[in-house]
């Protein structure tokens, strides 16, 4: 789950700083996609779905994916562009990036009807004008960002007024038993996935920075603080992944955030 910028080193199991963190995600991008995969049984598609269906985009619209990872969520979004629209893609990984350009280029061939452009940059400086896009998407990768409501707030920035902004993220459910299940799951399976593939460090990071990350209404307050109005969030799988979307405006609309089961 592609990471921007990772929180201080506070010494916490698992905090990383940056440029480990960017070390470690070019490190594990060769078995990202099938851990992902293995991790979530295949579900991770359809969350990303459902994100890209929260954008609300037309054809012909511009959307920016931040924290791409390996490309999936912009390639989803590629499909509700088309024709004529573009999907930016950016993440701090080099590694990453590479593996989204091989991934979008076997996938789309040379369907010209949509563009995907894949770009180094850092989701607290983003290096695009005010009011750029339609909409702006992040898939598990807001709780990598170092400073959250700068990342939102950037996010907000770029997207014209009445776009909308979507985070999809993993949280951690508080009802039995599946809170018990997501704590075995977190903080002993995958850690012990990241020893057989080589690497612990990259999965010990993971539950550290879910356990870190704000609930789902706090991660709705943080989202008004941007700017953003008409934030909710829906709470899918269980209670382990949270969907929130808000749209930008300057009106004062519904700023109270509301969540949807």
């Amino acid at each position: 789950m592609a990471a921007t910028l990772p929180l201080p080193l506070d010494g916490t199991p698992g905090t990383l700083e940056e440029t480990q963190v960017r070390a470690m995600f070019d490190r594990i991008a060769g078995l990202y996609d099938l851990m992902n995969t293995f991790m979530t049984a295949g579900l991770h598609h359809g969350w990303r779905s459902r994100a890209a269906d929260l954008a609300a985009l037309s054809p012909g619209d511009r959307v920016l994916d931040v924290a791409t990872g390996t490309g999936d969520l912009a390639l989803e979004l590629s499909g509700r562009v088309a024709p004529g629209g573009q999907v930016v893609a950016s993440d701090f990984s080099e590694r990453m990036l590479e593996l989204a350009r091989a991934k979008a280029s076997a996938r789309l061939g040379a369907d010209e009807g949509v563009g995907v452009r894949f770009e180094f940059a850092n989701a607290l400086s983003l290096p695009h004008a005010d009011d750029e896009f339609d909409a702006a998407t992040v898939g598990f990768g807001a709780r990598n960002f170092s400073d959250l409501d700068t990342g939102l707030r950037e996010m907000a920035r770029v997207v014209r007024p009445g776009g909308r902004v979507v985070v999809l993220e993993i949280t951690t459910p508080q009802r039995r038993p599946l809170s018990t299940f997501f704590r075995i799951w977190f903080d002993r399976a995958i850690p012990a996935l990241g020893r057989l593939a080589g690497d612990r460090e990259a999965y010990d990071y993971l539950p550290s920075s879910v356990r870190r990350f704000p609930g789902p209404a706090e991660l709705a307050a943080a989202m008004s603080r941007s700017g953003l109005r008409d934030v909710r969030y829906i709470l899918t799988a269980g209670g382990i992944i949270a969907l929130h979307v808000g749209v930008v405006g300057d009106d004062d609309g519904d700023r109270e955030p509301r969540s949807h089961g």
